[in-house]
């Protein structure tokens, strides 16, 4: 737990696609994303691994991390995660070692036991795998021996991987990974940018039961965050409607690509559906600049986060850098008392209406 002023910000990314775009052109949006996320201050830019979904391209994550990284100079690159009952553990400590030994000190390994997939694709990627989520805190464990040094006489190792110690965070949105985390002295974040239901569940376990270790001292706690903000309440209100339509085509089994807004969501869901897109969104924070930071300081008062990741599905690329612009404002003067500290110089103030 640390005090708000002092609470580290970051970016989870999933190079969205648009259903009239392309995936070269996503692409290029996450390489500038992540630059002007390093300018702005954020500390660390993620990709989450997911297969079989169109309208996410970060299914090869470990190969975007490495195409992010070297287009950046400062910012920690990683994954958000890697799924890693899809993978043999020899083969993420490899690729992963790789990515270390080209990016000395700005690599992340955050792992999950979800498929990141659906059923068809997690049977396709487990393919003589023999592995199941019921194995995942044995991954954990071989892949934290890989990425130490090697022990005399060590016949299988990692290589690169032995001895870059890459930070292994683990992932989770139940309390299952957050009593790993803590039993296993690992840092923890919790997925409640699309699961909030046990968030403080979570993170009560994970500082209760925390066991010091080589790894860290003490509970080091992030948390995901969906944050659409905007110049005013009702512009981002406006575009807040994206997620809303991409969550709502997920549960419909429909293509999640990156979807326009709408001027109201009326008439386009049930109320069941409605009821259960506003669910996943409960801890989404909304708003012009003022409410940003009002809702930041309330937010990491309840869950006093040691970091929050933020990700911010706005549809057009320049409003979402301007999301993520007022977002770092927001988090650098949350106690600051400066005034319209939001005006900032920005590329994107001058921009079409970014939803259009």
């Amino acid at each position: 737990m640390t005090a708000i002023s002092q609470t580290k910000f970051s970016v989870l990314d999933l190079a969205p696609v648009k259903s009239e775009g392309a995936i070269a052109e996503a692409f290029r949006n996450t390489v500038e994303l992540a630059q002007h996320a390093e300018r702005l201050g954020y500390t660390r830019f993620w990709l989450a691994e997911h297969h079989n979904m169109p309208g996410i391209a970060s299914a090869a994550t470990s190969v975007l991390i490495g195409h992010v990284a070297g287009k950046t100079s400062t910012i920690r690159v990683g994954s958000g995660g890697v799924m890693l009952p899809n993978h043999a553990s020899l083969v993420i400590a490899e690729q992963f070692g790789t990515l270390e030994t080209l990016y000395p000190g700005r690599i992340d390994l955050g792992v999950g036991r979800a498929p990141g997939s659906d059923q068809l694709a997690a049977g396709a990627l487990r393919r003589g795998l023999n592995r199941s989520v019921d194995d995942f805190p044995n991954q954990v464990g071989e892949l934290l021996a890989y990425l130490a040094p090697a022990m005399p006489g060590q016949r299988l190792q990692a290589v690169p991987g032995a001895g870059t110690n890459v930070p292994v965070w683990l992932l989770g949105s139940s309390t299952f990974s957050a009593l790993l985390a803590a039993q296993t002295g690992l840092p923890f974040a919790f997925a409640s940018h699309f699961a909030p239901e046990l968030l403080m569940d979570a993170l009560r376990i994970y500082r209760a039961h925390f066991q010091p270790s080589r790894y860290l001292a003490k509970p080091y706690a992030m948390v995901g965050l969906p944050l659409i903000a905007a110049d005013t309440d009702a512009e981002a209100q406006f575009l807040s409607t994206s997620p809303q339509l991409r969550f709502l085509n997920l549960i419909r089994g429909k293509p999640i690509f990156a979807s326009a807004p709408v001027e109201s969501m009326d008439g386009l869901w049930t109320d069941q559906e409605k009821a259960i897109v506003e669910a996943k969104f409960r801890v989404a924070i909304v708003g012009g600049p003022e409410t940003v930071r009002r809702k930041l300081t309330e937010f990491l008062q309840q869950t006093e986060a040691d970091e929050l990741m933020i990700t911010s599905d706005v549809y057009q690329h320049a409003g979402r850098l301007r999301s993520f612009e007022i977002a770092a404002g927001a988090m650098k003067n949350l106690t600051a008392g400066q005034k319209e500290w939001w005006k900032i110089e920005s590329p994107f103030l001058d921009a079409d209406r970014v939803g259009g």
